[in-house]
């Protein structure tokens, strides 16, 4: 039997999901090249907007802040994430991967709130900058991290890993000359969606963020309540185009590696 070709009202649904979802995202796209202050209404192209976005001193201090967020984070939670989805494909315990995986499930508002109140009773409101930004990204890229490593290594054949150590290899040698690199596609797309988290994530960062902590997210909200839709539009459509080519990448690599 041939396989049933979807009805039209499941395409009209689909068709009507997508929508919703990606044309205000084109709208923004289009509106950051508009050549308009109020952006109410298309008037002409531009790219100046771009230019005052890299011209800007407190935008590029934003800019700054929220790289070096994501890539300490991003590399943190690589390896923390990448030991803990070793461990939880090897040992099976119970209370590992609730330990690793509830920041996940966690809804980010108590996450962050949680966070904010154990940094302020532990090291003090003063303890707020971006390194408890770094830590509280960090904690919530970790598990993501473990899942992508253990679905990796749960598609591999332990006789791999028997005959290294059956040779004489130490644990740490067959980890780095074996384990390692049938698992690096594997670590890269998890450390590329971390990346991707860190640097767009608002709420976890608004709780652990000290008053001179400035990221792009914090910078976006910002502008959005004193009024600079062309700005807005422009940098919003740099943030998409960097999450959009660090997602394809991570696809891309797990991919290959499945």
């Amino acid at each position: 039997r041939g396989v049933k070709k979807p009805s039209l009202w499941i395409w009209t649904a689909s068709l009507a999901a997508y929508g919703f979802l990606y044309i205000p995202l084109a709208v923004v796209v289009l509106f950051s090249f508009n050549d308009s202050v109020l952006n109410a209404q298309w008037v002409g192209f531009t790219t100046s907007w771009y230019a005052k976005l890299v011209q800007n001193d407190e935008m590029l201090k934003a800019a700054t802040n929220s790289l070096l967020i994501a890539v300490v984070a991003s590399a943190a939670a690589t390896v923390l994430g990448t030991m803990a989805g070793i461990a939880m494909h090897r040992y099976k315990s119970k209370l590992l991967p609730f330990m690793v995986l509830t920041p996940i499930a966690m809804p980010e508002i108590l996450l962050g709130v949680s966070l904010l109140i154990f940094f302020i009773t532990t090291f003090g409101e003063e303890s707020l900058s971006l390194a408890t930004v770094i830590v509280a990204h960090t904690t919530f890229c970790i598990g993501f991290v473990a899942i992508i490593v253990r679905a990796r290594l749960a598609g591999m054949d332990e006789s791999i890993f028997e005959a290294a150590r059956d040779l004489g290899a130490t644990p740490w040698r067959t980890f780095r000359l074996v384990t390692l690199p049938l698992i690096l596609p594997g670590v890269i797309a998890g450390a590329l969606m971390a990346f991707t988290l860190s640097i767009d994530d608002f709420v976890i960062t608004f709780f652990t963020a000290g008053p001179g902590t400035t990221t792009l997210p914090l910078r976006i909200y910002s502008m959005i309540k004193h009024g600079s839709p062309p700005l807005i539009n422009a940098l919003s459509t740099l943030l998409l185009a960097l999450t959009t080519t660090t997602v394809w990448l991570s696809q891309r690599l797990l991919k290959e590696a499945r």
